[in-house]
């Protein structure tokens, strides 16, 4: 990412910076439930195997548990595991009122593969913290008050917030259609009163949906899909790829790349828009949106007890 002074390049949406703001306030509300309850919120995160990938993840969530004060339960199956013993675990934890909220790490080892579903779908929708149950996701697919919605658009949700970034009236374009980001994300924005219409890669007229929007948001998984084309001057755009690629100018000859050609975008955005970078956009803002749910899961399970 080259930041050329003599590019005109738009307002910058730092997820870091959202995220160590918000962060402070889930510190301090979950001090508060503390403080009158007694009771702090509690993830248990289910994962099969030693993917390291996921492993990474989970690392990641574990230590933000740990930095905001709420608690973490991690349940690591080995491969063998049956899909019997997987059930039984999550039923146990969905009867334990100490345990707010549950996730299971994706994906599953090919073996589980046909159980998939049913073991995502075994967690009760109250916990189901990820928004990933067939219940939580006709929730959020009709735009039901008090839907949980999955981390990532909810982080979506929480960036543009922070930036003063207004949803409500606004033409919103989503490219991808994903059940983990690109479907609640058009749900979300669309249950905030945005004009939502959905692409993908293959649109026929990629060009005209994308930039007829007034907020951009890509994830399709495919680096450097949008392009100057795509896009107009002022438009907010929001990158949400994050695929590996080769980069030998980089150390360890990798690095992550968005689905948004940043620096050309960026110079057709113009100082009227705004754009997020990848790293350091959407990905901060994840883990925060997951907690924020799994602080609202408390909440819900403690008023209905």
């Amino acid at each position: 990412m080259n930041n050329a002074g003599f590019l005109p390049f738009p307002r910058i949406l730092d997820g870091r910076i959202a995220r160590a703001k918000l962060k402070k306030d889930l510190i301090q509300r979950i001090a508060e439930l503390r403080k009158i309850s007694g009771s702090v919120p509690k993830l248990a995160i289910i994962q099969v195997g030693s993917r390291s990938d996921s492993a990474a993840y989970i690392s990641g969530k574990k230590q933000f548990a740990a930095e905001i004060g709420a608690l973490e339960q991690h349940i690591n199956f080995p491969e063998t595991v049956s899909a019997d013993d997987i059930f039984a675990k999550i039923s146990e934890l969905n009867d334990d009122r100490d345990m707010h909220g549950i996730i299971v790490q994706l994906p599953l080892p090919a073996a589980l593969a046909e159980a998939k579903d049913r073991i995502m779908n075994a967690v009760d929708q109250k916990k189901d913290v990820d928004g990933l149950t067939e219940a939580s996701i006709a929730a959020w697919s009709e735009g039901k008050p008090g839907a949980m919605y999955p981390a990532t658009a909810r982080g979506i949700s929480e960036l543009l917030a922070y930036y003063h970034i207004p949803v409500a009236g606004k033409k919103v374009t989503v490219v991808g259609r994903s059940v983990l980001v690109g479907r609640p994300t058009a749900a979300i924005c669309a249950a905030a009163g945005a004009e939502v219409t959905v692409a993908h890669s293959k649109t026929e007229d990629l060009v005209a949906a994308t930039k007829s929007a007034d907020i951009l948001i890509v994830a399709a998984g495919k680096p450097g899909l949008i392009t100057p084309d795509h896009v107009h001057a002022g438009q907010t755009v929001i990158d949400v790829g994050t695929t590996p690629v080769s980069d030998s100018t980089v150390p360890g000859g990798a690095r992550i790349a968005g689905d948004v050609d940043f620096d050309r975008v960026s110079a057709v955005l113009g100082t009227s828009g705004a754009i997020t970078p990848v790293p350091g956009g959407v990905g901060q803002m994840t883990v925060l949106a997951l907690f924020e749910n799994l602080i609202d899961a408390w909440y819900n399970q403690h008023i209905s007890a």
